[in-house]
């Protein structure tokens, strides 16, 4: 029927928005660590560039937070959430977890997430996942460990994998949120003024946490080194601002809102593999055979898991693909289609918690 391949195009365009924009988020928080490093080498302590990184978005986004001001009223609970959550939290477990065990057991343990968030839709919003999907969430996780190279530093104590799994909770925490209010149409929180706020949350959070009083600002006017090239240590701040934070996090939330928390986890994946690439071009740091195929196995997944739940809207649910139902019946087939519109109209759809 025309109604239904029209509703099925716009779903397929809608899916296609959300993937680029979800791969525009990997690829921005994936550069976050390649102008980092030189930052620190120069002498920033880890925590003061995370503090850097958060306070210049929030000043970036403060506008956004002034017009979008309704939301303390209206949300805060969301506000402060994604504040902690999905920018403190994420950012404060990773660096004190690093201080503790290997990077790359960390980055592991962190993008387990993927596969909580699953569990979230499956457990706790009690909605169906599918197996493609859970197979992706399988290959993704499997990949990213050839990836980090995880063998290479398997000395660890409990206090920093726990504050790598509380990074991993933290970055569930990002993802659900991202998907608050996504089917709410108009009355959906504005996804800019969410961030601006969590932004600045995040902002004061820190501040506790890295005391940037004791930060050497003299740094910040010299320059770094870039695998042999100075760069102005400005340059790379600004660049951690806008592109690894405030680009990241805009494309990242409506991703979500397009697409849906388990499958942009899944995609979001592609960061360590973005991160380890731009490591080999811009630091020389050289990929090795076990590195270049879990590059190619965490693809795969993204791409199994993205192909295994409909665009946000779409009728189909999470438990079945974009062609077809569980009997294999075309999506676009008459009579499944009505019947599941009217099963969606007398079954409200189960939503996160607001």
């Amino acid at each position: 029927m025309p109604v239904h391949t029209s509703e099925i195009s716009r779903g397929n365009h809608g899916r296609g928005v959300g993937l680029g924009l979800a791969l525009g988020s990997a690829v921005a928080f994936g550069g976050s660590g390649v102008a980092a490093k030189p930052l620190i080498e120069a002498g920033l302590d880890p925590l003061h560039v995370v503090w850097l990184r958060v306070a210049g978005a929030a000043l970036v986004m403060l506008p956004l937070a002034v017009r979008h001001r309704n939301l303390v009223r209206e949300r805060p609970a969301l506000l402060a959430g994604f504040g902690l959550l999905a920018v403190a939290g994420v950012q404060a477990c990773y660096f004190a977890s690093i201080s503790r065990i290997p990077v790359g057991v960390a980055l592991l343990v962190e993008y387990l997430a993927p596969a909580l968030v699953l569990g979230w839709v499956r457990f706790v919003q009690r909605r169906p996942v599918t197996r493609a999907a859970a197979l992706g969430v399988v290959l993704a996780v499997g990949g990213l460990a050839c990836v980090v190279e995880v063998w290479a530093g398997l000395s660890f104590d409990v206090l920093g994998l726990l504050l790598a799994l509380g990074a991993a909770c933290c970055q569930v925490g990002y993802f659900v949120l991202s998907d608050q209010g996504g089917d709410a149409g108009e009355e959906a929180p504005a996804p800019l003024g969410v961030i601006a706020y969590g932004l600045l949350v995040g902002a004061l959070v820190l501040t506790l946490v890295a005391r940037p009083w004791g930060m050497d600002w003299s740094v910040l006017g010299g320059g770094a080194d870039l695998d042999g090239t100075t760069v102005a240590a400005s340059l790379l701040l600004g660049w951690i601002v806008l592109i690894a934070t405030v680009v990241a996090y805009v494309t990242g939330v409506l991703a979500v809102r397009r697409l849906s928390p388990q499958v942009a986890g899944v995609v979001a994946c592609l960061e360590a593999v973005i991160a380890t690439v731009l490591a080999w071009v811009l630091l020389g740091e050289h990929l090795s055979a076990p590195q270049i195929i879990g590059g190619a196995v965490v693809l795969c997944g993204a791409f199994i898991a993205q192909t295994s739940a409909p665009a946000k809207g779409s009728p189909a649910p999470v438990a079945q693909g974009v062609g077809g139902g569980a009997d294999g019946a075309d999506a676009t087939d008459g009579s499944g289609g009505v019947e599941r519109e009217r099963l969606s109209e007398r079954l409200p759809e189960r939503g996160t918690a607001g």
